[in-house]
């Protein structure tokens, strides 16, 4: 549903004035335009929260052509009215905007089946200009301190990156608290999702209990430490991914992987290699109990037999080590 656009009663150049918090979103979003975008139109991700309407506000006063995208997930009662009520508020301040409903029936509970819901439908609907989301400090905070407690490694542990084409994060610099003062500066109608006061989300309980706790405890700045945290480790695993991509280059023949060629390599390398090895024949998401069961093969060689790694309905994927070599088959089932 395309909506007809209007023009703010407040320039949308103007970053000049106004409360130090909407000139921190403005400042946000031409630095990071002028890092990544290549191109003046984009869309924002928006929900009517106060991340993603403050940054629909603030990319089209930092001088950028919006369109808004918003995702009616169709999960609680008044949301419908409430994804009309936010693309009509984006039109206001002088974006396009269109409304898309999905239907959040995935794999992996209601939080990671909406995402993924949420992302197919951005994708869909972007058109092939950049997407813009809300993400805050605050969040990646808490995608830190979720990964730290799930065990999931580095990667994990480096948070949300601030582009990955399409998807652009300009505001993970800022605070939650600096999204919904500039909404109240610029005089916009902040829809709160209920769900984000819903304790039944893990997310929301770390929000709500955990990060607190840690502030109180550790006498503040938890927030900015896992988010500084995040920038390190990132840049870490971008590094050891490189080598690692080129190793799997030098290491690879076909479906096969050469042992020897990975002996020499650190533990950090062999086993991203290895991940991204497991990838290339046909594994999504490797798991860790995996990545180190298949590492197991070339660095704990004691004979053992076939490691299961994924399949279908038809056939079991597994590797096996031959000689030396690390062959990938299918077993029909």
């Amino acid at each position: 549903m395309d909506l007809p656009s209007a023009v703010s009663p407040r320039s949308t150049s103007d970053s000049s004035s106004g409360s130090a918090a909407e000139r921190a979103l403005v400042s946000a979003v031409r630095a990071f335009a002028a890092k990544h975008l290549h191109a003046d139109h984009v869309c924002v991700g928006l929900s009517g929260g106060a991340d993603s309407l403050a940054l629909t506000a603030a990319t089209l006063r930092a001088g950028l052509n919006v369109h808004a995208i918003v995702v009616d997930h169709r999960l609680q009662e008044g949301a419908a009215q409430a994804a009309r009520d936010a693309a009509e508020t984006a039109c206001d301040l002088g974006a396009t905007a269109e409304v898309v409903s999905v239907t959040v029936d995935g794999p992996g509970g209601t939080e990671a089946a909406a995402r993924d819901a949420r992302y197919g439908a951005l994708d869909t609907a972007r058109a092939g200009r950049p997407v813009l989301l809300g993400h805050t400090l605050d969040d990646q905070a808490e995608t830190v301190l979720l990964g730290l407690g799930r065990g999931a490694g580095a990667r994990s542990l480096a948070g949300m990156r601030e582009w990955s084409e399409p998807w652009g994060r300009p505001l993970l610099g800022v605070r939650r608290a600096q999204t919904r003062a500039a909404c109240v500066g610029w005089g916009l109608p902040v829809w709160d999702d209920p769900h984000n006061d819903d304790p039944r989300f893990t997310r929301v309980r770390v929000r709500g209990e955990v990060l607190p706790l840690l502030e109180d405890v550790l006498s503040g700045g938890v927030a900015q430490a896992l988010a500084r945290t995040a920038i390190q480790l990132s840049d870490d695993a971008d590094a050891l991914d490189a080598i690692a991509a080129r190793r799997l280059d030098g290491a690879r023949s076909g479906d096969c992987l050469d042992v020897d060629t990975l002996l020499r390599d650190a533990p950090a390398i062999r086993t991203r290699v290895v991940r991204l090895w497991l990838q290339s024949v046909g594994v999504d998401a490797p798991t860790y109990r995996v990545v180190r069961s298949v590492d197991a093969l070339i660095d704990e060689w004691h004979g053992q037999g076939p490691i299961a790694i994924g399949g279908d309905s038809r056939s079991r994927l597994v590797v096996a080590r031959r000689a030396r070599e690390l062959q990938a088959r299918r077993i029909p089932r």
